[in-house]
């Protein structure tokens, strides 16, 4: 199955280098702004990666820039600049590595995210060793090109019933696609345990202050769904 490390999905902030530029300085200082504003973790981003050293000192900067926060940094797709970069795990997709294979490459600490559209593929956490899913798009969203149409409040609520069904109430599941502070409430109130972002934190500056702000509104929809919302620490990438 998955790790032992539980995984804090309140306010999962992607900093995708389409979204935010691929000044490794400005994602660093980025990822400390967030984290500074409640992100309780961090993905990034790059789905066309053009120059994997490039990419590498990027991950590693902002990795440095979040250091002894405890907020754990994963990467998008690629298991080798995750362990180049020491970083704490990876979220796939379902066209990229499976999930087995990149808990054989990483080891037993290292997180893994999943990204599930479908309720068939909720089925199938069971026996997938994986930390968390996130669900998506719920909404539409201009930060990804994605071909599949949003699967609403609605949606995200039966595919993540069919998550818990495989894998436990306490298994994390957050939300993906168009999230902002006008919808975060009710993205929780329909199930989900955090919301992950891009354009609503990282699309302007002031980005410590949108994460104040959209944490705030999570937890205070989680607090009114009567969940917990307690922070869980993080592991690392060995």
């Amino acid at each position: 199955m998955g790790s032992t490390v539980p995984v804090d999905l309140r306010l999962y902030g992607i900093l995708d280098v389409d979204v935010c530029g691929d000044d490794g300085a400005d994602l660093a200082d980025m990822a400390a702004e967030a984290v500074s504003g409640g992100c309780t973790l961090l993905q990034y981003r790059e789905k066309s990666i053009v120059n994997a050293r490039e990419a590498l000192a990027r991950i590693r900067a902002i990795r440095e820039a979040i250091a002894g926060t405890g907020v754990p940094l994963v990467v998008n797709d690629r298991c080798d600049l995750a362990l180049a970069a020491e970083a704490e795990g990876v979220h796939l997709g379902q066209a990229d590595l499976h999930p087995a294979e990149a808990r054989r490459i990483l080891g037993p600490r290292a997180i893994i995210g999943l990204t599930l559209k479908t309720g068939a593929q909720a089925d199938e956490l069971y026996r997938l060793p994986v930390d968390y899913a996130c669900i998506g798009g719920v909404f539409a969203t201009t930060s990804k090109d994605n071909p599949d149409p949003p699967v609403g409040l609605d949606g995200f609520g039966r595919i993540a019933f069919r998550a818990r069904l495989a894998r436990g109430t306490e298994f994390p599941v957050g939300a993906i696609a168009g999230i902002d502070g006008s919808n975060a409430a009710a993205v929780i109130a329909a199930g989900a345990d955090g919301i992950a972002v891009i354009s609503a934190l990282f699309s302007d500056d002031s980005v410590e202050g949108r994460a104040s702000d959209l944490r705030h509104r999570v937890d205070s929809a989680l607090v009114a769904r009567g969940a917990s919302g307690a922070a869980r620490a993080p592991g690392a990438l060995r």
